[in-house]
């Protein structure tokens, strides 16, 4: 590989007719680059237990860790990890490794632990007493070692298979009596609902946290899932979630302490003027939701860049806030119907992907469940936001999980310093980032591991970083392409739009476009979209996240690698390095 770059090289040179100083700037950078041998970064397992830096997860090295997690439910009526009469639960614990995911919120009532009746009884017995004898039969089939086991023994033995399949937990207390979760009055609610006595809720969280103290791939508490209702209230929140987070962090010092708020873990803006008061630091992490339907049919009946705008703005003053006051923020639940229809769901999930990316969250998808035994009254209620489809065989939608498996590695953090502070360009429709694979070749999306770093300068350029090639704006519906001219109008990128998501130009014949993309994902310039209030329109091909990176490319360097000009060596040094040729 290196002799043929020599050869391309010598060509090149002969083409030059002279050395010129244009002539120079390609070269030298390209002889750097053969001459210097190329490396590609190790990444380090997880450390645990894990604490926290300011906004960020980290283990016991102090590096990132970023929380990748999805959702596995167990606390509907049989009170049994969902899916195991289906599949092993080995075999869905190393699906859930092998399709990116390095966390499971799973999920349990509170009786669980505060009802001795409900824990002993045996697995069996739960789906007995549920009439639900199709489910025991799969259960003793795929899973026949915990038939007979009572019910917290279960659900230990599954955290057990996620931890040999190295996938940390985040226990969540998702309810009070078993079934599913959420309405305002369902007594499960908010303190002093029904099925909510605080004491007992207490109880519970320290039962739990006594139960897996030392259990090493258990990393947090989740304390309440989706507080809401008539009676809630901060005051009392206050009161109840410090003493609840101190009785977790006494029983198991080991795990984070996760916090959720008020209003269906939507509002916790009366943290910014009263931070929580707790004993202990290191651990405290605060969760949020977000769904398509949180904010009704908006997306659907709305200007999707007017609805993103807007939205993602109110999160920012409700939860989002907390990451500028240096608290982790953890997005436990998103989703959105896999089936692909839901044009209210495919709006936001583009909106919910590109502010996901720029602050590089932690979050867990709802859900890997493809089925449940019974939800509310239905035996075998398909879930169509699950991950895996009906019979837990098959990924329900493959393409979704590509434009997840981005997010799923970190962007920044501590320990992730592996090149300096960057841009990378991320596409959220597709999952992927803008790269380049040549000088001459088109730009195309391709994985965002891949991408090279991006300056966006006060100038409003879109740069190389080590080039002096920029983004450039050639014409409508042309590619867009990387030039050395980068002061004409056709080089500056203004981020326009509510969404902020859209990046325009001036095309050589002045008019305005924006960048987009084409059927073989070829990064091209076409009249922007959806500007207006028209609320028929679908912006997403052409929105792009200028997201901050300090991850090196795994990409080999291309040949027409340019360094910085303060690297350029001294004049009467230049003809010593084409001697080497």
């Amino acid at each position: 590989m290196q002799n043929q770059s020599k050869d391309m090289i010598m060509i090149f040179m002969r083409r030059c007719l002279g050395f010129s100083l244009l002539c120079f700037l390609f070269l030298f950078p390209i002889i750097i680059t053969i001459l210097t041998p190329q490396t590609k970064p190790h990444a380090a397992a997880a450390d645990l237990p894990l604490s926290t830096d300011s906004r960020w997860v980290v283990d016991q090295s102090g590096r990132r860790v970023k929380l990748a997690c999805v959702n596995w439910v167990s606390h509907l009526d049989a009170v049994v990890a969902e899916g195991l009469s289906k599949q092993p639960m080995d075999v869905i614990s190393n699906g859930i490794a092998s399709m990116g995911f390095n966390c499971v919120r799973f999920t349990w009532p509170l009786f669980l632990a505060t009802n001795d009746s409900l824990a002993s009884l045996t697995v069996r017995q739960s789906f007995q007493k549920l009439g639900l004898f199709e489910s025991i039969a799969g259960i003793q089939a795929n899973n026949p070692s915990i038939i007979d086991l009572p019910l917290i023994k279960a659900f230990q033995m599954v955290v057990g298979s996620l931890g040999d399949n190295n996938v940390m937990v985040i226990l969540d207390n998702h309810i009070s009596n078993p079934g599913w979760c959420c309405s305002n009055y369902d007594g499960n609610g908010f303190f002093g609902d029904k099925y909510f006595n605080p004491d007992v809720w207490i109880t519970g969280l320290t039962k739990m946290a006594t139960l897996f103290n030392g259990v090493f791939n258990v990393v947090g508490m989740s304390l309440r899932n989706e507080l809401r209702g008539s009676r809630q209230n901060v005051n009392d929140w206050y009161r109840y979630m410090q003493k609840g987070a101190e009785a977790v962090h006494s029983a198991n010092p080991n795990v984070l302490v996760i916090l959720s708020g008020l209003s269906y873990d939507k509002e916790l803006s009366f943290i910014r003027s009263q931070p929580v008061n707790l004993s202990f630091t290191g651990k405290l992490v605060f969760e949020l939701h977000w769904y398509g339907f949180t904010d009704g049919q908006a997306w659907a009946e709305g200007n999707p860049n007017q609805v993103c705008g807007n939205v993602v703005n109110n999160m920012m003053r409700m939860s989002g806030f907390l990451l500028d006051q240096g608290w982790p923020l953890l997005v436990s639940e998103f989703g959105v119907d896999l089936r692909g229809g839901n044009v209210n769901d495919n709006r936001y999930l583009n909106c919910f992907l590109g502010w996901a990316a720029e602050h590089d969250l932690d979050w867990a998808y709802w859900t890997i469940v493809g089925s449940y035994y019974l939800r509310e009254g239905v035996v075998g209620l398909n879930e169509y936001y699950g991950l895996l489809d009906w019979n837990w065989c098959d990924i329900r939608n493959s393409s979704f999980l590509q434009r997840l498996s981005a997010l799923q590695s970190p962007f920044r953090g501590p320990g992730i310093e592996e090149t300096n502070l960057h841009k990378v360009i991320f596409h959220p429709l597709t999952g992927l980032c803008v790269l380049r694979k040549s000088l001459f070749d088109p730009l195309r999306l391709g994985p965002c591991s891949e991408s090279e770093a991006w300056s966006y300068t006060a100038q409003k350029t879109l740069s190389l970083k080590g080039t002096y090639l920029c983004l450039q704006a050639d014409g409508l519906q042309k590619p867009a392409r990387l030039g050395l001219i980068c002061t004409d109008s056709g080089s500056r990128w203004d981020i326009i739009s509510d969404s902020k998501m859209h990046l325009s130009s001036k095309a050589s014949n002045g008019s305005t476009v924006c960048l987009d993309l084409d059927s073989s994902n070829t990064i091209v310039t076409k009249p922007c979209k959806c500007l207006d209030k028209d609320k028929t329109c679908d912006p997403a091909s052409q929105w792009f996240k200028l997201v901050d990176s300090t991850k090196s490319s795994t990409k080999t360097k291309s040949i027409i690698q340019f360094n910085p000009i303060s690297d350029l060596p001294r004049k009467d040094n230049l003809w010593k390095l084409f001697d080497l040729f």
